[in-house]
């Protein structure tokens, strides 16, 4: 069993202290007292004041520490200076949670932080969860929860929003309560000092009462605990993201050209794509969103088909649709023939279908049925346009009698106002999105493909390491570490090269020479003809320098151009350290196209990995993508079909198609650097060299540093990797063979029929009620897990085949405290007294002490004495309580 969640309080509280309550209309914490009570809260409302014996009618406490009741929440609205000793009282008294409305912290300098840091320091310390300061308040407007200053309050609904900025949430709150649009749950979160988008995202993931979620982002502090709670959310509800200044420079100063090119924008749409989420650009796309995604609506495809009786708005459509990557369906020859049957001979014979301007119901049904059909076809957005011979009503009869027979989705864009409201209320009642614009209906469509695809990235679960030959890591890392002890931050181009090999990455002979002689006897061993490449840590772009010639076919043109370039590069670049020249072989790959691939650090996500078009016009071309490691080969190949460059790479003219197979090999491998050396800040190959005979790096670029943040492996990515090393082989005493591992998404089927199959007692143990199978929202909660927060290892026989099949389950999940955690273990009933139980809760133990964890805790029902006994046996200790007595908490220091 598992408790309810840290965060319930928050936004389920039985009893609200206001601090700072008052009777002036323009005081904050008057407002926040009024809401409360005008909202219909049904709990226990307590006003603190020292200065009043009552407020608002209610009696005032002089501090919290003397109320005499138990209280959840307590929203706090008084100067910073005195917030201190007011945390110190809750702390005293037990308080569930705390919301900090007041500024005055780190936003108005040093001595501001110090103060925030303070009052964090006391709610961590003694388990109180902190929102805020700074922040405008949470409304849950369920339990008539409206602890905030806002002066419009919120209609009950199935969307929650979090934002950062309290301003957006009044605006957004003020535009809701206008157009009735209704909200589960609000959330101000200010600076996000303690709680932050992580926590209430899991805190959402689980609520019954939200179905989408809407996020306003402003910045991101903890990249682990945004990605952990926003994959977590996002794999069992959309969510939806808009963030602010999309625009501002993000390009950090650095000496790569990946490090100049990946900005913050860029990287924080790789993240979201990569969490399952969708982005959007606008307030307006923002509820747009949220209302088509939240329909229930799906797509399995990304390929649109529009129906219009209008030509002008179905070119619109189209060049949105355009201006979205979102490809128009090719119809088949088939679907053609049919509609050909049933329209005029001049219709448009192509996607957008113009059935013209004196199209009846009938002719919107066939044609809605006919395009529906077709296998080409993942969805359909039909048009109208009220013209002279229209019945926009019995139109949208037709669409929607059509629509309820296909299992794909149609959207609608009845175009005007007073003569199709009808119309539109037709759709409407069958549950079909609908739009006043063609643009909206296709951006509604672009949402609709956007989630599948990036749901598709969040299902992704790669290990570190990719399953071909296993990497030198410990070679690769001794040749970082011996340029660290020497003080050089900038690999040579041969060090470089050398970590690429450890790593399998095919790359070329480079020999560095230190005179002309040497370089003329380089060039012979290597073989003529070559090219030549200034050395040194301080020059990126060596060709704007003069650094580098090519294909120099003569001995006596190598000394020529070793001194050359030598004064060159001395004379326009004085000061830069010179190690001398690189010598290489000239390739000879006349199919060859020029790839850049490379790591960049972000200052938030941490190592990021972009792939595009090489060469030295990399920046002016600007083609490339980036995205947050670990990689497999289904996300490796995602970032190549992102880039222009994915059309070169295919068949062209006289070139034939480049070995992608092996390109994608080269994306895991640099995914495996950016996992495995977090000392690597910066590496660029360019260019790598591909065509149909394989891969080549021809060019290098490491730049290295200490690592800068959790020294725990892998606590230098924003995305823990699934942890193949957890995975150990057992042998049940009658000889089975048993694997012991992980949870991975694709463990979905094998899962359903561990539970299917558990007894009825079982069930009731686990799960606290009867089941027949778990709910597909359950079903991704248990396989789609954040290997970070939180671990499950399952027993399985017959891995790789058919008859694949889970004994057990044992699983923990982390508090917010890092430090303990709540576990949960299940035994197949015919699999039980095998020792099963016992062995995964001893590596799952183990697992957690190893990241850390202090103490597992967990709940027993008293009925549940096989579960009793086997943790009485693994020395957890039993604790009974009096108002509880069906229920046995376990408690265990690791």
């Amino acid at each position: 069993m598992m408790k309810k969640h840290y965060l319930n309080k928050i936004f389920e509280p039985q009893s609200v202290a206001v601090v700072g309550a008052s009777e002036r209309e323009t005081s904050v914490g008057g407002q926040v007292l009024r809401n409360i009570r005008e909202g219909g809260f049904k709990g226990e409302i307590y006003p603190v004041n020292p200065k009043h014996d009552s407020v608002q009618g209610l009696r005032a406490y002089a501090s919290i520490s003397q109320i005499d009741h138990p209280i959840d929440l307590v929203v706090i609205a008084i100067p910073a200076p005195a917030i201190p000793e007011v945390l110190r009282q809750c702390a005293e008294h037990g308080v569930g949670a705390v919301t900090v409305l007041s500024a005055g912290f780190a936003e108005v300098g040093k001595r501001g932080l110090l103060l925030q840091n303070e009052i964090v320091d006391i709610a961590r310390t003694h388990g109180i969860p902190l929102v805020g300061p700074n922040c405008l308040g949470v409304i849950r407007p369920r339990v008539g929860l409206n602890a905030t200053f806002a002066k419009s309050g919120a209609q009950t609904g199935q969307v929650a929003l979090v934002a950062q900025s309290g301003a957006f949430c009044t605006a957004l709150l003020d535009w809701a309560d206008s157009n009735g649009f209704g909200f589960s749950a609000v959330a101000s979160l200010g600076a996000t000092a303690d709680v932050g988008f992580g926590d209430i995202l899991d805190y959402l993931a689980v609520d019954p009462e939200t179905k989408s979620i809407l996020l306003y982002v402003e910045g991101v502090t903890d990249a682990r605990s945004f990605m952990s709670g926003l994959r977590v959310a996002a794999r069992l509800k959309p969510v939806i993201v808009v963030k602010s200044g999309r625009n501002e420079s993000g390009t950090r100063a650095a000496v790569s050209h990946t490090g100049a090119m990946i900005g913050g924008d860029n990287v924080f749409d790789a993240a979201v794509q990569r969490a399952g989420a969708v982005r959007v650009l606008t307030v307006n796309q923002l509820f747009a969103a949220a209302q088509t995604l939240a329909s229930g609506t799906r797509v399995e495809g990304p390929r649109l088909a529009i129906v219009t009786n209008g030509g002008g708005p179905g070119v619109m459509a189209a060049d949105r649709a355009s201006d979205l990557s979102v490809p128009l369906a090719e119809l088949s020859r088939q679907s053609i023939d049919r509609l050909s049957e049933l329209l005029p001979a001049h219709w448009s014979h192509s996607d957008p279908v113009d059935i013209l301007g004196d199209a009846d119901s009938a002719r919107y049904h066939a044609a809605t049925e006919i395009v529906l059909a077709d296998k080409n076809v993942d969805g359909l957005l039909v048009l109208l346009t009220p013209q002279a011979m229209t019945d926009p009503t019995a139109c949208a009869d037709g669409v929607v009698a059509a629509a309820q027979k296909a299992n794909k989705p149609v959207l609608a864009c009845w175009m005007g106002e007073n003569l199709v409201k009808e119309g539109r209320k037709r759709f409407a009642e069958a549950g079909i999105p609908h739009f006043s614009s063609p643009e909206g209906g296709v951006d509604a469509f672009g949402y609709l493909a956007c989630y599948r695809h990036n749901q598709k990235a969040l299902l992704q679960a790669p290990a570190p390491l990719s399953r071909h030959r296993e990497p030198d890591v410990d070679g690769a890392r001794l040749i970082i570490e011996t340029a660290m002890g020497e003080r050089r931050y900038t690999l040579s181009n041969t060090e470089a090269k050398a970590v690429l090999r450890a790593f399998h990455i095919p790359s070329s002979t480079s020999i560095n020479v230190t005179s002309a002689a040497e370089a003329l006897v380089a060039a012979e061993g290597v073989g003529l003809p070559v090219a030549m490449k200034i050395n040194s840590p301080d020059i990126t772009h060596k060709s704007d320098v003069g650094g580098v010639r090519l294909n120099i076919r003569e001995p006596r043109s190598v000394r020529t151009a070793f001194r050359e370039m030598m004064d060159s590069v001395k004379e326009l670049v004085p000061d830069a350290r010179v190690s001398g020249v690189t010598i290489e072989p000239m390739l000879e790959r006349p199919h060859a196209r020029e790839i850049m691939i490379g790591i960049a650090h972000d200052p938030v996500f941490g190592p990021v990995i972009s792939f595009g078009a090489g060469g030295t016009a990399v920046e002016i071309v600007a083609d490339s993508q980036v995205a947050l490691p670990p990689l497999n080969e289904y996300l490796s190949r995602e970032m190549i079909r992102g880039t222009r460059t994915a059309r070169f790479l295919k068949q062209f003219r006289h070139l034939p198609e480049a070995d992608i197979c092996k390109l994608t090999d080269v994306l895991q491998r640099i995914s495996e650097i950016a996992c495995e050396l977090p000392e690597v800040q910066e590496l660029d190959i360019n260019p790598l060299l591909v065509d149909e005979e394989g891969v080549i790096a021809v060019d290098a670029r490491v730049v290295i540093a200490p690592p800068r943040t959790s020294t725990a492996r892998y606590g230098h990515m924003a995305i823990h990797p699934y942890p193949p090393e957890l995975e150990t082989s057992w042998q049940l005493p009658d000889g089975t063979d048993v694997l012991v591992r992980p949870i991975r998404p694709e463990d979905a089927e094998i899962e359903q029929d561990f539970v299917v199959n558990l007894s009825a007692e079982s069930k009731y143990f686990r799960f606290m009620q009867s089941m027949d199978r778990l709910t597909p929202l359950m079903l991704a909660r248990f396989t789609q897990i954040d290997y970070d927060r939180e671990m499950a290892l399952v027993a399985v026989i017959n891995e790789h085949s058919p008859e694949a099949r889970i004994l057990g389950v044992a699983r923990y999940v982390s508090n917010p405290d890092k430090q303990s955690c709540e576990f949960a273990l299940t035994v197949a009933d015919a699999w039980q007294q095998k020792g099963i139980g016992r062995q995964l809760m001893q590596r799952l133990m183990t697992v957690a002490r190893d990241r850390g964890i202090e103490i597992m805790e967990g709940e027993v029902l008293s009925k549940n004495s096989k579960m009793l006994r086997l943790c009485e046996n693994l020395g957890f200790r039993t604790v009974h309580h009096a108002d509880e007595p069906d229920v046995v908490e376990v408690r265990r220091h690791l």
